[in-house]
């Protein structure tokens, strides 16, 4: 493997400077957004051997690096920090040949990945007309995009790329990424400084072509190769040779295909995933982009209306590590926005693509704010139960935070078993209506449960499509962010994490 490593590093510094003149690699571009201070960026490209080569950077502020030789035809250099803003020139140099990006900025960058909802463009949303309007309003929110490409080595470039580094036009935005915009521009209103998104996604893909070797194993998961369905091809192509850039952090919408490939290992294989990530991406930028670099995710929305199905509600559950939110002590610094209240029957992308991606952005944000930024005062999470009582007649659950109630009849479910054994998503389950409900607890009916000291689960939401369009049952008390989805037992499964019986 490293032999075969090795040779494909030769190989692309070949195809990439044919002619032995000095290059930046491929997604280092005019437009571009470098990662700002204190965070250092990392700068690499391509030049003669044994060259030795310098870079300048000039603008607001000037630096000047000390210089590098070139080794197997590739050169590296680490840049001082540099504050938010720009624009700046990036010059790199070495005898006579030089290369320059012009009207750079410094901001934070974001990496935005997935399968089609990642992928799923602006103009495909909601309002996209009045959306594309905007992008002129916004020109330091840049955007890049990966060509979709496979392959069964690790790269140390991309092959190629789709969408140039580029200041946002209705023009270019159009094919973009929709949450990655939307969570790039309300970062961007929060914060007042530049940001940068580079997509890397590609539709109907499992995690498991997205993780590296090394994730996998710690799965039991075999590599297998030749198709997007494979595993590490995207990894190998798409992920690892944006290894040495610096990010600020990342954000994901994928799991659907999940839902009928290895959907039982996805509640190891993801958390594994953003493991390696974290760590491949904090070695290859030489310690600059974070070990635990903040992770945000789109929980999965809806598919099929009144499916029995358990994939959808399985991988919800997952994609938490089997705890119901984020962070939690297997996925720290993670941030997750609820998207099961957003279903689109009319969608003519399909019921799997609701088109409202403005309110999974700002979920997404919140989340980023209060992780990322540490933003004390902002609410990112929906309420979560926190214990749960059972009387003769009743159910009785207390929430961490104050919730907004509506009537359900059907939204909540209990497992009712005279033996002390846990109760899965294949077992009986029978309704349990809201009967009651004050500002942060909510009273259940167990009728269907007698007595209901029996009742030995609980679920919540656990449907492919739980409730209609912003009308889930149980939201903040501000009536902006959803419960998310729950099972809890009175009788712990093995190696289940919490259980609030």
């Amino acid at each position: 493997m490293a032999t075969r490593r090795c040779i494909s590093v030769l190989l692309l510094a070949y195809l990439h400077n044919c002619d032995g003149s000095l290059l930046f690699a491929s997604y280092y571009q005019d437009h571009m957004v470098l990662q700002k201070s204190p965070e250092r960026a990392v700068l690499w490209g391509y030049g003669p051997e044994d060259a030795r080569v310098l870079v300048s950077v000039s603008g607001p502020t000037h630096q000047e690096t000390s210089p590098v030789s070139v080794t197997n035809g590739i050169w590296r250099i680490t840049l001082d920090p540099v504050d938010a803003g720009g624009p700046y020139n990036v010059t790199a140099a070495a005898q006579n040949s030089s290369a320059t990006l012009t009207d750079v900025l410094f901001g934070d960058v974001w990496l935005c990945g997935g399968q089609s909802n990642m992928r799923f463009t602006i103009s495909q949303v909601f309002n996209a007309s009045e959306e594309l309007a905007l992008a002129p309003k916004y020109p330091h929110v840049r955007t890049f995009v990966a060509a979709l490409k496979l392959s069964e080595t690790e790269l140390t470039d991309l092959i190629q790329v789709e969408l140039p580094w580029s200041v946002p036009t209705a023009r270019n935005l159009a094919g973009f990424s929709a949450v990655c915009w939307l969570f790039g521009r309300y970062l961007y209103e929060n914060l007042k400084y530049p940001i940068g998104l580079v997509e890397s996604c590609w539709g109907g893909t499992p995690v498991e072509a997205w993780s590296s070797s090394r994730a996998l194993q710690q799965c039991g998961l075999e590599t297998t190769t030749d198709s997007p369905q494979s595993n590490s091809v995207l990894w190998n192509a798409m992920i690892h040779p944006l290894l040495n850039m610096t990010l600020k952090g990342a954000i994901w919408y994928q799991g659907e295909t999940n839902a009928d490939y290895h959907q039982d290992k996805y509640n190891c294989s993801f958390p594994a995933m953003i493991d390696d990530w974290r760590m491949a991406f904090h070695q290859g930028s030489g310690s600059q982009t974070a070990m635990d670099f903040p992770f945000g995710f789109v929980q999965l929305s809806t598919y099929k209306k009144g499916s029995t199905d358990d994939g959808f509600p399985n991988i919800r559950w997952h994609q938490t590590a089997d705890v119901g939110f984020v962070p939690n002590h297997r996925m720290r610094r993670t941030f997750m926005a609820v998207a099961m209240d957003l279903p689109d029957k009319t969608s003519p992308y399909g019921t799997i693509h609701p088109r409202d991606k403005q309110d999974v952005a700002y979920r997404l944000t919140l989340g980023a704010r209060a992780v990322a930024y540490n933003e004390k005062a902002v609410l990112f999470l929906g309420p979560f139960l926190s214990q749960i009582l059972c009387t003769e007649m009743y159910v009785n659950i207390s929430y961490d935070q104050e919730v907004s109630v509506m009537p359900s009849k059907d939204i909540f479910e209990i497992c009712c078993s005279k033996i002390k054994a846990p109760c899965g998503p294949k077992s009986l389950w029978f309704p349990a209506p809201i009967i009651q409900w004050d500002q942060t607890t909510i009273q259940l009916s167990a009728s269907m449960c007698p007595p209901a000291t029996e009742v030995a689960a609980l679920r919540y939401a656990w449907k492919d499509w739980p409730c209609d369009f912003k009308a889930c049952p149980v939201y903040s008390g501000s009536k902006i962010l959803p419960a998310p989805p729950f099972i809890s037992n009175r009788y712990p499964i093995k190696g289940n994490v919490w259980t609030s019986f």
